[in-house]
């Protein structure tokens, strides 16, 4: 039966709850809600191993010092970049392949060109590395915290710039539209750009809220109420389906591609947060809508 994803098996990214905590556990409840792959978040050959031995496929593992690799110190950066060099070896040698990270500068308030030059320091030596041993890094465009957003890899000019400035083979995205979204960018023609440096995708979608936009526009705060969890008072991080991204569009682009990654949903819904019970709701009506037929 076609569905929504085509040919993609459909997964989560594990997150730190403490309902996720036990591997073993988790996985099982993966197999039985009829998951087909899972991300890890910082992890261990023996946890990539057991993902590999359980059936389930894997999708990515974290690199080492999420968000932190950008260090403007030269030594503490060189001790970074080894580490995550060595930590790539020995996870590519328990069996994973696509890692993943998000680039942020240690600095917010760092100039963005000065940012930029520093992530191709960074990215450069550990994408030589992830291609010598046929592994690859998926960056995600999460722009960062308020109010300076100052992570790269974001936005179609830093993402087409260090693609080129680094290794093609080895670098490249983490889809997700939600970020996307709510930076403005359209996440279809993003796509079609991008296509061929797609490693893997997450299924979040964003929500817009017209009156919060009329009341305090994109990027202001309110004086007298709070922001929505996983968002701002304009928009709001949801489960696909639940928010404006083009599913249909995205997927057919997806689909006439080489793409043979999982899609892997990751849940930030203040709608479905804070217990197991809700959390596992969220998972699974996320791959319900996943899974529809198309």
């Amino acid at each position: 039966m076609p569905t929504r994803t085509g040919q993609f098996s459909i997964g989560f990214r594990r997150n730190n709850s403490p309902w996720q905590a036990d591997l073993p556990a988790l996985l099982q409840w993966a197999e039985q809600s009829g998951f087909q792959a899972i991300d890890l978040t910082q992890s261990t050959p023996a946890e990539v191993r057991a993902v590999i031995a359980s059936g389930l496929r894997l999708g990515t593992v974290d690199l080492l010092e999420m968000g932190k690799l950008l260090v403007a110190d030269p030594a503490q950066r060189r001790q970074r970049i080894d580490r995550n060099i060595a930590y790539l070896r020995e996870m590519s040698e328990a069996g994973a392949t696509t890692f993943f990270t998000v680039l942020l500068p240690d600095d917010f308030a760092m100039k963005r060109s000065d940012a930029y030059a520093l992530a191709v320091e960074t990215i450069g030596p550990l994408a030589d590395a992830a291609a010598a041993l046929n592994v690859r890094i998926a960056i995600e465009g999460w722009p960062g915290p308020a109010p300076t957003y100052p992570a790269l890899f974001c936005t179609p000019e830093t993402v087409r710039a260090l693609i080129r400035d680094t290794n093609p083979k080895s670098i490249g995205i983490n889809y997700d539209p939600s970020h996307l979204i709510r930076l403005g960018v359209d996440p279809a023609r993003f796509l079609r750009e991008f296509l061929p440096g797609v490693f893997h995708v997450h299924a979040k979608d964003t929500a817009h809220f017209p009156d919060a936009i009329y009341e305090l526009g994109l990027y202001q705060d309110s004086a007298f109420t709070s922001p929505h969890k996983f968002g701002q008072h304009a928009w709001r991080y949801t489960l696909p389906g639940q928010g404006v991204a083009p599913w249909p569009e995205l997927f057919s682009i997806l689909n006439e591609s080489s793409y043979a990654g999982p899609v892997s949903i990751e849940l930030e819904d203040e709608n479905f947060h804070g217990s197991p019970e809700s959390e596992k709701l969220g998972l699974a009506l996320a791959r319900e809508f996943l899974a529809m037929r198309a």
